[in-house]
């Protein structure tokens, strides 16, 4: 066993969250306690927030593009998007050409795009800089804990129905959801819990963990998104297989509340905000879900790799978006997009670029103030190559806590950014 995926499992099961299962494959996190049939749970109003963590690294440069501008071009020679194909947004600043899904959310102005996002003395190593955004702090400072984790612990009211944060996906739970005391769900598929079920009910208990540990194999990083493939995402939750096949009879009846929506497209991320919107219209009171796009670390071949996510994650956020206004809730839904960095300026020999440092948050669902939020980043005044960050990332952390969700965000985020979220206006016109 490596040691990231030693220390992960050892974490969560001390949280509670997790049994580490090498050997059995991993087995869900339970969903028994926290979801139940909303006949007993009626809905609430509370704001909710859709996090999607960007894996990999994604090329912010080529995702909001500077696409006149002489340096751009100059460093970009191969992978510089063309100002004929870009999305404009702004004067010399468009969006890639696969993200025209997003043009009715950015016409109905329900997008902003935060720029140049980042923290001082950035790291470029993937895990490291990935527990800094879901800790909020550096490594000499960090305990085994996370931001959203410790914004339930001062918030989950013991006689809430439901967890005030779930995961939706067959990853490791991240870390941002890490909190002593702090029991989170994830959810996954229903068709593996079933699948096990069948095996078990014929008595081929044996049979059951060859099956279990083919299926559910996977690197260091938990299942990636060819797992979540074929997996389907319609929900379930790992643990003991009795407590998690009443879990998951639970989450089918709430899910039961409302039809499968249609509109959404046929990918890994669409399939786990399908999942989310069916949880938020059946009354599910959970405020905070966390979801993963994996595959944005493109160091050789990336302009057609890049694009692909693109759009799949701007089909995914315009369908899921599009649902909630439908349903009347776009008021109440935000969906927040980060990755752990950007990449450097200059473009590498391998027709990709390398680890690099500030990029651009996201933004969507309801009516938001300001499209471009902060400037973006200089092409001339680079650090060893790479964009500085004009905007810290706690900041907008603290704006959703505070503005969006209305709570306290000093424990949250283990210091006060309040003044700079304020600064930010992301809410600005919002009661």
């Amino acid at each position: 066993m490596k040691r990231r995926t030693f220390a992960t499992g050892a974490i969560s099961a001390a949280a509670g969250l997790a049994i580490d299962s090498t050997c059995q494959g991993r087995w869900m996190r339970t969903l028994a306690s926290e979801l139940h049939a909303q006949s007993s749970s009626p809905y609430r109003s509370d704001r909710v927030v859709v996090v999607i963590q960007l894996s990999g690294g994604n090329d912010g440069l080529n995702t909001v593009i500077p696409h006149r501008h002489e340096l751009y071009r100059k460093a970009r020679p191969k992978l510089g998007v063309s100002s004929t194909d870009v999305i404009e947004i702004a004067d010399g600043l468009g969006l890639h050409p696969s993200m025209k899904s997003l043009d009715r959310v950015l016409s109905d102005g329900r997008l902003s795009i935060v720029q140049g996002v980042g923290y001082d003395s950035p790291n470029r190593s993937h895990f490291e800089s990935m527990d800094i955004w879901q800790s909020c702090r550096h490594k000499k400072d960090r305990a085994p804990s996370g931001w959203i984790g410790r914004w339930i612990s001062e918030y989950q009211a013991s006689e809430r129905p439901d967890s005030l944060g779930v995961h939706v996906g067959a990853e490791s739970l991240p870390m941002a959801f890490l909190e002593r005391g702090v029991q989170v769900p994830s959810v996954a598929s229903l068709e593996q819990m079933r699948l096990k079920a069948k095996v078990e009910q014929v008595g081929s208990t044996d049979v059951g963990g060859d099956v279990a540990s083919s299926l559910m194999k996977g690197d260091e990083r938990g299942a990636s998104e060819g797992d979540d493939a074929e997996l389907g995402l319609l929900g379930f939750v790992e643990t003991s297989t009795s407590a998690a096949i009443a879990a998951s009879e639970r989450l089918e009846m709430t899910l039961a509340q409302t039809a499968a929506p249609t509109g959404f497209p046929s990918s890994r991320l669409s399939e786990k905000l399908q999942v989310i919107s069916r949880l938020i219209l059946a009354g599910v009171s959970t405020q905070i879900y966390y979801v993963t796009l994996d595959g944005f670390d493109t160091h050789a071949n990336q302009p057609a790799a890049h694009e692909a996510l693109l759009r799949q994650w701007s089909e995914a956020v315009a369908a899921f978006t599009d649902r909630m206004k439908e349903a009347g809730h776009e008021d109440r839904v935000l969906v927040m997009t980060f990755s752990e960095f950007g990449r450097r300026v200059a473009e590498n020999a391998s027709l990709g670029t390398d680890h690099g440092a500030a990029a651009p948050m996201f933004l969507a669902g309801p009516k938001l103030p300001n499209l471009l939020v902060g400037d973006h980043p200089s092409l001339s005044d680079l650090d060893d190559g790479d964009l500085k960050f004009g905007i810290d990332f706690r900041a907008v952390y603290a704006a959703v806590i505070e503005d969006w969700l209305g709570t306290s965000s000093l424990k949250s985020l283990d210091g006060d950014y309040r003044r700079s979220a304020t600064g930010l206006q992301l809410f600005k016109n919002r009661s």
